[in-house]
C-alpha cells in the first residue's frame, strides 16, 4: 500500500436525470450545491450509463464491464465471482471499504454487490442498519440481526417471484410498503453516518485510506418532497388541486412507474411529475451540499477523490415511456458525472468526449495504484488506459471517443406489462434488447438487430428526428461498430468506428434500406 493512496468517495445519485440539473443547463436552479461543487471539479458533458436501470448499471460501475459482459441484468441475478468488484480490489489493496446504501436492489438483495465491503449499511428495508447500532446491547443486536435475515429472505423472494412482485403493485398496498420498507432509505441519516465514519476513521493520524460508497435515492419514485422543497420549487403542489391529486394517485400506482402509459400523459401531468422530481432534486442537493461542505471544512477532501454520478436517469413521458425499464434514450442513459481530484482532474474543466461510467472502476483503481487480479490479456485490466483521467489530459481515448449502452428488458417489468397491457409488449417490441452507440455528436440506436434511429445530438438532444435515411453511410459505419461491440463485449474488447464494415453487416443494412 502506498502512503499516497487517496481516499475515495463514490456517490451515486440514483435515478438522476442529467438535463434536470442546473449545472448541465436546466432552466430551474435546483442543484445550487452541486453546481458550486462542480466548479471545483471536472465535469463530463457526455457521460453515458452502460445500462438503463439500477442493477446492471451498478454492476458495471463495480466491475468495469458492460452489462452484456457481466450478465447481471435482472434483480434475481448474482454477480459472478470471476468479476472482482471495486470494493474487493480496494480492500485487498489496503483500503477500508464502507457502503451507505439507500437502494434496496443494491444493498439488500443477495446479488454479490456487497462483496469486499468491511461494513455495508442499508437505509432501506424493514430493518435499516446504521453504524451506531454496533454499540447496542448484545441481545438487541442478536434480535435485530435475526429480523434482518428474515426480512432479507422475504425481500429476496419478491425479487424472484413475479406473482409476489405483482401483488405488491396493488395501489392500496404501494403507499404502505414504500413507507414500511423505507423504499427510498433515508438520505439525511446515510450522509450523516458517512460523515461520522469519515471523521472517526481519519482521526488520530490513521494512514489507512478509506473507500466510501454512497447511494442516494432521493429522486426515485414515489415523489414525496418536503414542504420546504415544494415551496421553493412547485408551491402549487401544496394545494388541494388537480395536479396534487394526480401526483398522489401516481405515487400509489407503481405499475405506472416502469411501463409505458396506455395513453400519452397530458402536458400538465408531465409538468407535475417534473416539478415534483425537481423538488426532490432540490431537497437532496441541500443535504448533499451540507455533507460535502462539512468534509471540506474539516480538511477531509484534501487527499480524497470524489466521484459523483448517476446510475441512470428517468422518463417522465419522454418518447412515450415512464420510469427506466426498456429504452436507451437520453433521459435514461445520458447521465451526470463529476470528478474532484485536482491532482489529475482540473478544476472547472468540461470534457466533451463520450465516456462510459463503467470507467469509474478503472479511474478509481488507477488513482489508488492498483490493478485488478485479471489475466493480462483481459482489456479490463488496463486501468492505466481506461481511467477517465486520459480523457481529460489529451491522451487518445482508449474507446475511440465512443460509449455504449444496453437495455436488456427486465423480466419483472415485462410481467407487469403482461398483467396490465399485454397488447403493448409486441407493439412496442418490449421483449427485445435495445442498444445505443455514441460517437462524437451522433448516436445510433437499435432494437434487436435492427436500426432504430441515428440522431445528431448537437441539433437534436431529445432524439426526436432520426437522420438515418439522410446519412446512410454514417448509419452503416456506426451499425458496424455496434455489431463489433456486441461480439467483443464478452471479453471487454474495445472497438473503433473507423474500422471496415463487415460484409454481413452491409447485407443487413441493404435489407433495411440504409445502403444501396
Amino acid at each position: 500500500m502506498s502512503s499516497t493512496q487517496p481516499n475515495i468517495l463514490l456517490i451515486i445519485l440514483d435515478t438522476q436525470r442529467r438535463d434536470r440539473l442546473s449545472l448541465y443547463g436546466a432552466a430551474r436552479e435546483n442543484s445550487p450545491a452541486l453546481d458550486a461543487f462542480a466548479q471545483q471539479s471536472t465535469v463530463f458533458e457526455r457521460a453515458v450509463a452502460p445500462a438503463q436501470w439500477t442493477v446492471p448499471s451498478h454492476a458495471s460501475i463495480f466491475t468495469g464491464r458492460y452489462a452484456g459482459a457481466h450478465g447481471v441484468t435482472e434483480a434475481s441475478h448474482v454477480l459472478s465471482g470471476l468479476h472482482p468488484t471495486l470494493a474487493e480490489i480496494l480492500q485487498v489493496g489496503g483500503y477500508r471499504t464502507v457502503g451507505f446504501c439507500n437502494n434496496p436492489l443494491v444493498g439488500l438483495l443477495e446479488n454479490g454487490f456487497t462483496r469486499g465491503f468491511d461494513a455495508f449499511y442499508n437505509y432501506a428495508g424493514t430493518a435499516p442498519e446504521r453504524p451506531h447500532h454496533a454499540h447496542h446491547p448484545a441481545l438487541r443486536r442478536a434480535m435485530t440481526a435475526r429480523w434482518r435475515q428474515f426480512a432479507a429472505s422475504v425481500q429476496h423472494s419478491f425479487a424472484h417471484s413475479d406473482a409476489l412482485f405483482n401483488l405488491t403493485l396493488n395501489p392500496l398496498l404501494v403507499p404502505l410498503w414504500t413507507r414500511f420498507i423505507r423504499y427510498k432509505g433515508n438520505t439525511a441519516y446515510s450522509l450523516q453516518d458517512a460523515l461520522n465514519v469519515f471523521v472517526s476513521h481519519t482521526s488520530g493520524g490513521n494512514a489507512q485510506p478509506l473507500f466510501s460508497f454512497i447511494n442516494l435515492m432521493g429522486t426515485h419514485l414515489p415523489y414525496h418532497p418536503s414542504k420546504a422543497a415544494l415551496q421553493q420549487t412547485a408551491p402549487y403542489l401544496l394545494k388541494n388541486n388537480a395536479e396534487a391529486r394526480f401526483l398522489k394517485r401516481f405515487n400509489s400506482q407503481a405499475t405506472r412507474w416502469a411501463s409505458p402509459p396506455d395513453t400519452p400523459l397530458q402536458d400538465w401531468e408531465v409538468q407535475t411529475l417534473l416539478d415534483a422530481y425537481d423538488a426532490e432534486i432540490r431537497e437532496q442537493d441541500a443535504l448533499l451540499g451540507q455533507f460535502l461542505a462539512d468534509l471540506e471544512q474539516r480538511g477531509l477532501l484534501d487527499n480524497t477523490m470524489v466521484i459523483i454520478a448517476a446510475d441512470h436517469g428517468e422518463s417522465h413521458g419522454d418518447h412515450g415511456f415512464i420510469g427506466h425499464s426498456f429504452v436507451v434514450y437520453q433521459e435514461l442513459v445520458h447521465v451526470p458525472l463529476i470528478v474532484r481530484y485536482p491532482e489529475r482532474f482540473p478544476n472547472g474543466k468540461r470534457v466533451m468526449t463520450n465516456v462510459s461510467t463503467r470507467r469509474i472502476f478503472h479511474t478509481v483503481l488507477d488513482a489508488a495504484g492498483l490493478i485488478p487480479p485479471l489475466d493480462e490479456a483481459d482489456p479490463n485490466a488496463a486501468v492505466g488506459e481506461l481511467t477517465l483521467a486520459n480523457s481529460v489530459n489529451g491522451r487518445p481515448d482508449p474507446e475511440g471517443g465512443m460509449a455504449f449502452s444496453e437495455a436488456f428488458p427486465p423480466q419483472t417489468f415485462l410481467s407487469v406489462m403482461r398483467h396490465r397491457a399485454p397488447h403493448m409488449i409486441d407493439a412496442l417490441r418490449l421483449t427485445e434488447t435495445r442498444r445505443g452507440l455514441y460517437d462524437g455528436a451522433h448516436k445510433l440506436t437499435t432494437i434487436g438487430g435492427a436500426v432504430d434511429g441515428l440522431f445528431d445530438l448537437t441539433h437534436d438532444p431529445q432524439e426526436v428526428n432520426s437522420v438515418a435515411a439522410e446519412q446512410p453511410q454514417r448509419t452503416a459505419q456506426l451499425y458496424g461498430a455496434l455489431e463489433r461491440f456486441r461480439a467483443q463485449v464478452g471479453s471487454g474488447g474495445l472497438t473503433s468506428g473507423s474500422q471496415d464494415i463487415d460484409p454481413g453487416v452491409l447485407n443487413h443494412l441493404r435489407a433495411l434500406g440504409y445502403v444501396e
